[in-house]
């Protein structure tokens, strides 16, 4: 990791299906809130250069976090979308840092290791932005990666915007980015609501990107668990199987 690097994680969500008035990045994975996992994570990656977006139980939020990390806070004071969140952000961005690292803060199985090769791969071939993806067998839900004959991404469509052909598609979003900063710019402003959600997709700077002629491309990611947001119980519930067979394992 040749460059200075931010990381930004998107915690401003009340995730209403998890069925409870507490924010959703709050709720307890093997009795940790899910968040500090993918704050521990990101500081292995940026030190004290992690900012947290946080909306939903703002104050919370960053009790829990500052209890254990060092990081920044924005507060998104409207929750418009992922796109939204990151133009809350850009602002905080140090200038001498070239690239910026999106997470989720519903997604605490990625590991350093993951996010060193995605960021190692951006920067060796010189992209504009990269996106991590993974291939899975049912992607409901997720959305998924369009590419063009020479394997670059010319969008990305959300599940509830998708046609049956791109539902078919097994390549999705893992919700994580790096982008350099000097294309986030660029092409947020360019971003708009019209879709079905009503939402500034942060997912839409691809297909922005490669209407622009920017170099957009993807990493593929080896472990589709890693990916895995935690939007129900359920999901919560696999998330802390996968992880405490990690800890057994002693990984």
């Amino acid at each position: 990791m040749g460059q200075c690097i931010t990381v930004v994680i998107l915690a401003a969500g009340l995730g209403k299906r998890m069925r409870s008035p507490k924010a959703k990045v709050l709720h307890e994975v093997l009795g940790r809130p899910m968040v500090e996992y993918v704050v521990e994570t990101a500081r292995k990656i940026a030190g004290d250069a992690v900012i947290v977006v946080v909306g939903h139980q703002a104050e919370e939020v960053r009790r829990v976090v500052s209890r254990s990390a060092e990081a920044v806070f924005v507060h998104q004071p409207q929750q418009l979308g992922t796109g939204h969140a990151v133009m809350c952000v850009l602002p905080h961005v140090p200038a001498e840092c070239a690239q910026v690292l999106v997470l989720c803060g519903d997604v605490p199985l990625v590991t350093e290791a993951t996010l060193c090769d995605l960021i190692a791969d951006h920067e060796r071939v010189q992209r504009d932005a990269t996106l991590l993806s993974v291939d899975v067998e049912n992607p409901f839900g997720y959305g998924r990666v369009l590419l063009d004959d020479r394997q670059q991404i010319c969008g990305i469509v959300e599940e509830a915007d998708a046609t049956d052909a791109q539902r078919a598609i097994k390549t999705i979003n893992s919700g994580i980015y790096c982008i350099k900063r000097s294309f986030l710019a660029e092409a947020l402003p360019r971003l708009t609501r019209s879709n079905a959600q009503g939402e500034f997709y942060l997912t839409d700077i691809m297909r922005i990107g490669y209407d622009m002629g920017c170099n957009i491309g993807v990493c593929h990611g080896r472990d589709s668990q890693e990916i895995l947001g935690i939007n129900t119980p359920d999901d919560l519930a696999r998330v802390e199987a996968i992880l405490s067979a990690r800890r057994a394992h002693g990984t």
